[in-house]
């Protein structure tokens, strides 16, 4: 059984025991639930959102990571107008630990 997910704007295909790297949602070692957006069990498809009632997505945060620096520059020619910028995103590493179908 697997299930598609939605957070932090992106869909992730999980299934039960597997870790994956999503916009941070909590702290480390907390419980989470997970709106579904699709559950497939073998040959049943639950996909509207009347068939999605009551199914669930748990999972725990295993620890909080931080991504690739990234770094920008931006100039205007002829200006002496010139700035520099970096960023680096923090990602939580979660574990699914359950997938229900209520």
């Amino acid at each position: 059984m697997y299930a598609i997910v939605a957070t932090g704007g992106k869909q992730y295909r999980v299934e039960e025991g597997q870790t994956l790297q999503v916009e941070r949602l909590g702290d480390a070692g907390s419980a989470i639930e997970l709106q579904p957006v699709m559950v497939v069990d073998g040959e049943q498809v639950l996909a509207t959102r009347s068939e999605l009632v009551g199914t669930s997505v748990s999972a725990r945060v295993v620890e909080e990571v931080k991504g690739p620096k990234i770094d920008g520059f931006t100039y205007k020619p002829k200006s002496n107008n010139r700035r520099r910028y970096g960023h680096r995103q923090t990602y939580a590493t979660i574990e699914i630990t359950g997938i229900s179908k209520g």
